[in-house]
């Protein structure tokens, strides 16, 4: 079978038809296979050639899809190859345009500086022309200053060194005494504009604050009902008296004044407690040394108690926040203390105001210059305790209970000059402690150290060279030095009143401030007769 019908054409026939000649061939009917073979294999050959064709035509029709899309996308590609030309073709010609312009450019300015050039040359030459004039004038003036030079010391034999000598000294002369009068005119001027300035801040800040004025005494009395009760108050033999004191630490002073037992202390609070206790037991009429214990301790804690309140009082009064209990007790402690008369809490409370005052008309922080104005008198609670002034009682006290403003402490330790200032606060408070306890009825002076300070003041004065008399005048406030006319002039006048007030800051302790009047006066006399 495979001689007639070769593998390949076979394998073109359909799989249902080969399997049908097959069947007839295994029967024995090969004369029917060979014809339905040979009409297998032509219309196997037409399917093939009509395959073929097919295959062909589809084959050319992709080709020329292929070869139009190729077509396309060169025609694309030589357009945009177009573009990129024409575009780097334009960009050559304006580049070349814009060096055609650079090159005009760099020609106009070649020209300019050209130009320039020959203008400098010119002027050139006109300088150096110049140069030689004005050398050859220096020379001539050179001889003629010479041959002036020459004749004037002819005419006023002197030579040049001796002329010089004498314009030197009569130029120093007069620079002197243009000086002083400068530094005169200078000095009243800043002293006028200080003076307003400090006027005018201090005066509105009494304005705007003003406090009470209340004086104290280190005896303080007890009201008696009856005569009996006083020697009841002393007791057998001086014991209820003695006991008493011991108890308290005061003085209990007994006279014939009728109806008073007065109590004497300087520690104020010592003398308060001794003063309500002695009352109380005044009133009772129960006066024995158990009795005098059981009452002066009940007063104690009542007085401790006060104590603490009028320190809260105080710092919510000054709006002083964040003080330490025993500074606030402390603080307490200064109602029961006073200064010349002076209750020291409500100054320390007025203090603290002016400085909140004076600080916000400077600029300043008001907060820190109340806190500094109302702690800087705390060392006072202390300073019959403790050894030392009260600026570093108190700034050794502050600082070990938390304060740690620099500002604060400074102010403390330094508003009597203690200590350095290092901060404005310090000579803010120490202006507001001087106003608080300069004013009017703040403060007591005893006579003996009133008659001293005018006495100081006029020895001070007196010892200036030229000054003839003295006075202190206005209660201390001014003092008025006279002056021999003949022995100083009136510059002189004006270095004698700044000495003289320089020896008073550094010499004396006051209030407020001293003016001081320097008065020259020439007199001439005739007698006719």
């Amino acid at each position: 079978m495979n001689q007639f019908f070769p593998v390949p054409m076979l394998a073109q026939a359909s799989t249902t038809t080969w399997t049908i000649v097959s069947v007839i061939v295994a029967i024995g009917l090969p004369a029917i296979g060979l014809i339905l073979l040979g009409r297998i294999l032509a219309h196997a050959r037409r399917e093939s050639m009509r395959l073929l064709d097919s295959a062909t035509t589809e084959a050319q029709t992709k080709a020329r899809t292929i070869e139009l899309e190729a077509e396309r996308r060169a025609g694309e590609r030589r357009a945009e190859l177009d573009a990129k030309v024409s575009k780097a073709l334009a960009e050559i010609q304006e580049s070349q345009a814009r060096t055609v312009r650079r090159e005009e450019a760099l020609e106009r300015s070649m020209e300019q500086l050209r130009q320039r050039e020959g203008r400098l040359d010119e002027r050139d030459a006109a300088l150096k022309d110049a140069e030689r004039r004005a050398v050859e004038e220096r020379e001539g003036l050179a001889r003629d200053r010479a041959n002036l030079r020459d004749k004037l010391a002819e005419v006023s034999g002197m030579t040049p060194a001796q002329a010089r000598e004498v314009l030197l000294a009569e130029v120093r002369a007069n620079a002197e005494r243009d000086a002083a009068l400068l530094t005169q005119k200078v000095l009243h001027e800043a002293e006028s504009k200080a003076r307003e300035q400090a006027r005018e801040i201090l005066l509105l800040s009494m304005q705007r604050y003003a406090g009470e004025c209340a004086s104290d005494s280190t005896l303080r009395s007890v009201k008696v009902p009856s005569e009996d009760l006083k020697g009841r108050v002393i007791g057998r033999e001086g014991r209820n008296i003695r006991h008493f004191e011991k108890v308290t630490g005061v003085d209990v002073l007994i006279d014939d004044t009728p109806g008073v037992i007065a109590v004497s202390c300087f520690d104020r609070v010592r003398q308060a407690i001794a003063a309500e206790a002695l009352q109380k037991l005044v009133n009772d009429g129960r006066i024995h040394p158990a009795r005098i214990d059981e009452v002066v301790e009940q007063v104690r804690r009542d007085i401790q108690a006060r104590i603490v309140q009028a320190g809260q009082e105080a710092a919510m009064e000054a709006d002083v926040r964040g003080l330490h209990p025993k500074v606030v007790e402390m603080m307490g402690r200064l109602h029961f203390r006073t200064s010349y008369g002076q209750n020291v809490l409500r100054h320390s409370i007025e203090v603290a105001y002016l400085c909140q005052l004076i600080a916000s008309q400077l600029g300043l922080d008001g907060a820190t210059a109340r806190r500094a104005g109302f702690l800087h008198d705390i060392g006072k609670a202390m300073d019959h305790e403790v050894e030392g002034g009260h600026p570093a009682i108190g700034l050794d006290f502050v600082k070990r209970h938390g304060e740690t403003s620099e500002a604060v402490l400074n102010a403390i330790g330094g508003h009597h000059g203690d200590i350095p200032c290092t901060t404005p606060f310090t000579p803010i408070v120490t202006s507001a402690d001087a106003l608080s306890g300069a004013r009017p009825g703040a403060r007591r002076e005893s006579m003996e150290h009133y008659i001293k300070r005018l006495e100081q003041l006029e020895s001070i004065a007196m010892e200036q060279p030229g000054v003839q008399e003295a006075f202190a005048i206005q209660a201390g406030r001014e003092v008025r030095v006279i002056v021999d006319a003949n022995k100083a002039d009136d510059a002189r006048c004006f270095t004698i009143a700044q000495e003289v007030a320089k020896r008073v800051e550094a010499e004396m302790t006051f209030p407020g401030e001293i003016k001081v009047t320097v008065l020259r006066e020439m007199r001439a006399e005739a007698t006719a007769r």
